[in-house]
């Protein structure tokens, strides 16, 4: 009787460390900070263009957020809110699903699908997959099966973003007759990257053209047009700042905020590039340290890279309808043309055309989306650019961040000023938008600061 008592006994203990076990189970935001992390490495080694960038980093996120949406009460469902987003499969009955699990599931997943290198996301995915199943096999295979089942449904949504189609559309064709048009740039004289990104669907603005900025100021090399005066600005501003005794900090400015995935280096005979992230991925990286500085949870965590995912996706979409719309030539040409044939910018000049600045316009949307997150005069210090060799800088507010980063293209000498100045207006025009037409929680101080 008494071997029967501890038979029972043991089987009991047993099952509480089994349950003990599930509840140990627990994904925390630094796991979803890792995922991005490492879809940011693999985009820095693929190269990918920043347009392009943007859409790896939104669908993740959305499908992540998604799976979240359906069980937080806090969170509502972007389906219905999002162009052509249909609301994702629920969970099959009687089934335990660990929904953090499952969206970072979900999350590598479609990370994977969007990037080449697939073996180094799957090095990352693996690792987790080892763990959780070591700790309970049934609660990880129902979360991963269900976490598996919202990436292809997202997938197919996603599928149908006019991407592949844009990959066999025709080259941008350079009318090298007009000297108001954009060529391709030294170094290397890439072709225009991305002309037909106007054609990917939006994720929550009306249409590319939607936030059509007003035209540049009309070209004229006459000594006291607009235009010729924001030529002259940006030579004199580069001379000034690079000078010999000069104690500003625009050399900085630019550098940190440089974000060109593919700098070509040219060493006598040898050519090769230096590779970084992307304007949209810096501003991930500052959404990374604000979610820490706050200790969000993994919800609050993936509600904030989604809002701010989908702002700088639409901006880059928004953006390049113009760029390729009023096809402006840069500074670097017009300057070794006219002023100053040794000429070189401070930054690489990117090979898309000149109005309105990426960065600019990126920078005005995720800023205007970070602030409606956590607040205005959320101060932070900013470092992501530490792995490639760049001091912490410390701002006051995102806002700030986003003026900084405009006038950043002005110090490089690859923007004129109205490219800076529109570009940071259209930008912030676009993510109030987005924030006005999107309705993510039930609580609006949700995650905030204010």
């Amino acid at each position: 009787m008494r071997n029967i008592f501890l038979l029972a006994a043991i089987v009991l203990f047993l099952s509480c460390n089994e349950e003990k076990k599930e509840e140990a189970i627990i994904i925390s935001p630094e796991d979803l900070h890792a995922s991005v992390d490492k879809v940011i490495e693999i985009m820095i080694h693929d190269i990918f263009s920043p347009p392009v960038a943007s859409r790896i980093f939104a669908y993740p996120n959305i499908a992540a957020y998604e799976i979240i949406a359906l069980e937080n009460p806090d969170y509502l469902s972007l389906a219905g809110q999002v162009t052509d987003l249909t609301a994702i499969p629920k969970p099959k009955e009687n089934t335990t699903i660990n929904y953090q699990m499952a969206a970072l599931v979900a999350h590598m997943e479609l990370s994977k699908r969007l990037i080449f290198s697939e073996d180094r996301m799957e090095a990352l995915r693996d690792s987790l997959y080892t763990n959780w199943n070591s700790k309970n096999s049934t609660l990880f295979n129902s979360s991963k099966t269900y976490g598996l089942e919202v990436a292809e449904h997202i997938g197919n949504w996603m599928g149908k973003d006019n991407y592949a189609q844009t990959r066999t559309m025709p080259k941008f064709t350079v009318d090298i007759e007009d000297q108001t048009r954009w060529q391709p740039t030294p170094p290397a004289y890439h072709e225009g990257i991305e002309p037909h990104w106007n054609k990917i669907r939006p994720f929550v603005i009306d249409s590319a053209s939607q936030f059509k900025p007003i035209p540049p100021p009309k070209f004229s090399m006459e000594k006291d047009s607009d235009f010729y005066k924001e030529l002259i600005e940006v030579y004199n501003i580069s001379n000034e700042i690079t000078k010999e005794g000069d104690t500003s900090d625009g050399v900085a400015i630019a550098q940190f905020w440089d974000c060109n995935p593919y700098v070509s280096v040219t060493r006598g005979h040898l050519m090769f590039a230096t590779k970084k992230i992307t304007p949209g991925a810096h501003w991930i990286g500052i959404t990374k340290i604000a979610s820490r500085k706050m200790k969000s949870d993994f919800d609050q965590t993936l509600y904030a890279y989604t809002k701010t995912s989908m702002a700088i996706a639409d901006a880059f979409i928004s953006c390049w309808d113009e760029k390729y719309r009023s096809n402006l030539i840069r500074p670097e040409t017009l300057i070794n043309q006219h002023i100053d044939e040794s000429w070189q910018p401070i930054l690489q000049t990117p090979p898309f055309p000149e109005y309105t600045s990426g960065h600019s316009v990126v920078s005005g949307a995720a800023g205007t989306a970070l602030t409606e997150i956590y607040g205005d005069n959320f101060a932070f210090d900013d470092d992501t650019e530490l792995p490639y060799g760049l001091p912490v800088r410390s701002f006051k507010s995102f806002n700030a961040a986003a003026n900084e980063a405009a006038i950043s293209r002005m110090y490089g000498g690859i923007h004129y000023r109205a490219a800076v100045e529109v570009g940071v207006k259209q930008g912030r025009d676009l993510g109030q938008f987005v924030l006005n037409n999107l309705k993510m929680t039930t609580d609006s101080n949700l995650a905030s600061v204010k």
